[in-house]
Order: structure tokens, then sequence, then C-alpha cells
């Protein structure tokens, strides 16, 4: 836990209690307003998210499941337990409460500038990419697709590292497979070029070419841990659209950390609804949600 945090800030009870009590009679289990100031408190600690006052009733179905599976009768008694309980339940409930929206090439702007980076830096050294919330896999093949489009066949010294914090989207990224309408806006030379069409039983359904999956390596991480299993030099971070999910001073914090690891000329990508002004000291703007080190080393 990273105590020296502050807590996300208190909903009035009034306002929740009121709102949730006109619910209890139509739901399974009992959630008080302390209950969902207790998750909130939970979720911040263990993984930096700061769930809005407006989020209860997703808390309340999400987390349901969650008291269905383990056999507990209330929200108190699922959240002792999880308290006591080992790795394997806190990551099913991160998994419950993490939102992954995604889609191939979405914010498409950003693709030919990661294309235009990719030809500066040439093929004289090894160029890292680190996709930090890769989701369901979208976003880190639509970089490696960027990347064998601009580099041919020559992609030896290309390497794509995509984490995410949540487990069960991550094994949907590593499988790579697709039902065919999550494929409807690319366009048909890219479908043919980086999707093989299923059949029989996988009718309906794409998977991504192996010369995808050759480029990424796919493994957890959460941004709050101390220690990432990613090293520097890298020369481009996508980060994106998920730092709507932390407070300003965990935002500082994480910036804090992807800057080291970032070659001189490195690029960060950021999602359209993101701005790092706070964090001056460390990135600078090139404007379209790409930023620089605002002091290369």
């Amino acid at each position: 836990m990273l105590d020296s945090r502050k807590p996300p800030p208190s909903t009035p009870a009034s306002s929740i209690g009121s709102a949730m009590g006109r619910e209890q009679g139509t739901r399974e289990f009992s959630f008080s307003s302390a209950d969902f100031e207790r998750v909130r408190k939970l979720i911040y600690q263990h993984a930096g998210i700061s769930l809005s006052p407006v989020k209860q009733d997703m808390v309340y179905s999400r987390l349901a499941r969650r008291l269905r599976a383990t056999g507990t009768n209330t929200f108190g008694e699922y959240l002792d337990l999880l308290e006591r309980g080992g790795a394997d339940e806190w990551e099913r409930f991160v998994n419950s409460l993490t939102t992954n929206l995604t889609s191939f090439f979405r914010e498409p702007h950003h693709f030919p500038l990661l294309a235009d980076h990719l030809n500066k830096l040439g093929t004289k050294r090894p160029i890292r990419i680190w996709c930090s919330a890769a989701s369901t896999g979208e976003e880190p093949y639509s970089i490696a697709m960027t990347v064998l489009e601009t580099c041919g066949a020559n992609v030896s010294h290309v390497s794509i590292f995509a984490s995410d914090l949540d487990t069960n989207v991550l094994a949907t990224a590593q499988k790579g497979v697709y039902p065919i309408e999550r494929v409807e806006k690319i366009s048909p030379d890219r479908l043919k070029r980086f999707f093989l069409k299923g059949s029989g039983s996988q009718e309906g359904f794409v998977s991504v070419r192996p010369e995808l999956k050759r480029l990424i390596e796919f493994q957890r991480v959460n941004l709050l841990e101390p220690n990432w299993p990613v090293r520097g030099p890298l020369d481009v971070i996508f980060c994106r659209n998920v730092m709507i999910y932390f407070d300003k001073p965990t935002q500082y914090k994480i910036l804090s950390r992807f800057a080291p690891l970032l070659q001189p000329d490195g690029l960060m990508f950021a999602g359209h609804s993101e701005s790092f002004l706070h964090a001056a000291d460390l990135f600078k703007s090139l404007g379209k949600t790409v930023y620089a080190l605002t002091k290369a080393r």
C-alpha cells in the first residue's frame, strides 16, 4: 500500500445513503454508504484509482459478483476477506472495478506521428516502445501494425512491451482473437495484411497474424507498484486514457517515473482528455496530446 497518498475525498453520507436507501429493497445485498467509502479507499490505496461518487451503482453491480463467488453475505464481510486474503482476490477486486474501453487505431492522429518518429530513429539502434495500458490488445496491435507498415520486414530492432493492471483483458490481448465487428473500421488492406479470418467454430472472429504477436511482450503491471518490469531507455511510451483515473499527485508520481525511462528524444502519447500542465517540469506538450521531456538529459 502507498500510505503516503491522501485518500480520495469522502462523499457526504447523506447524498449516497439516500440514493442507496431507495434501492435496498431491490438489491440482493445491503450496500451502505460506509461500504462504498471503504471500497473507494481500498481501490485508491491498491491501484491509485479515484472512484467518483456517482459510481456507487457500478461498484455494487460489479462487486456483487465477487460476493456470490466467495460465498460472503455482506459487503463488509467480503471486504474483510479481501483485506485478510492474498493476491488472487485483490487481483479479482481490481479487475472488477477497472474499465477497459478501447479500439483499433483509437485516436488515429497518433499513429502517423508514431510512424514519423520511427522514420527519424531509423535502424541504427534498438527501438523500444511501452504501451502501458494495453487493455484487450487493440492498442499494442495498432502500434505493431504501424511499426510493420513503417519499417517493412526489417523489424528485428523494434520491441513492444504491453502491460495492463487487469489480467483478464491481458489474457484476451495475448490470444489476439476478436469478434469480426471489432475490426469493421480497419481498412481492407490492413485486414488482409494483418488478420486471419476464422472459419468453422471460429467463424465470425479474426485473429491477428503471428508477425504482430512476435513484436509484443505482454505482462501485468500496476503503475503504482514500486518496481516495474520495464527498463529504459524507451523511445515511446503510450499512456492513453489511464491518468484520468488518478488524482493529480498520483499522476505526477507516475510521470516522474516515466521521465527517466525515456530517451532524450523520446515521445509520450496521452489520451485526448488528459493534460499534464501540472507536470510541466517533466514533460512539455508538442500538441495533439503528444509530450516530450522538458529537459533532455
